[in-house]
């Protein structure tokens, strides 16, 4: 535990840190991690369609999820969890261009928060 501004309050510092990220380039059709957290590997579907596997997995699936990208300032990538139900062990997700079609982006990152198993 860590203490708050003012001292009145405690923060939990382990539940704040990320458990998984990754930040990869698909552009060329096949994901290429650049860089990555607890992530043991992604998983390449179709256009825009991956799935993260983490190495250590998580609690539960209630963990939270930030995502992100960009094509080199053409458009920008939206990643979304593609309707699937999150699960423990990996994130299913898609990648999708300002005009909601599936995609394939330059710059794009996965972050998770939340318990690890």
């Amino acid at each position: 535990d860590v203490t708050g501004e003012g001292n009145s309050t405690t923060t939990n510092l382990q539940q704040g840190l990320a458990k998984s990220w990754v930040k990869f380039d698909a552009s060329s059709g096949t994901p290429a991690t650049s860089d990555s957290l607890n992530a043991s590997s992604l998983t390449d579907h179709a256009t825009g369609k991956h799935t993260l596997v983490f190495s250590n997995a998580m609690g539960n699936a209630n963990y939270a999820f930030s995502c992100g990208g960009s094509n080199f300032g053409t458009d920008s990538r939206f990643i979304h969890n593609n309707g699937a139900a999150p699960v423990a062990a990996s994130f299913r997700f898609i990648t999708t261009n300002d005009s909601t079609s599936a995609r394939d982006g330059t710059h794009n990152s996965v972050i998770i928060h939340g318990d690890l198993a």
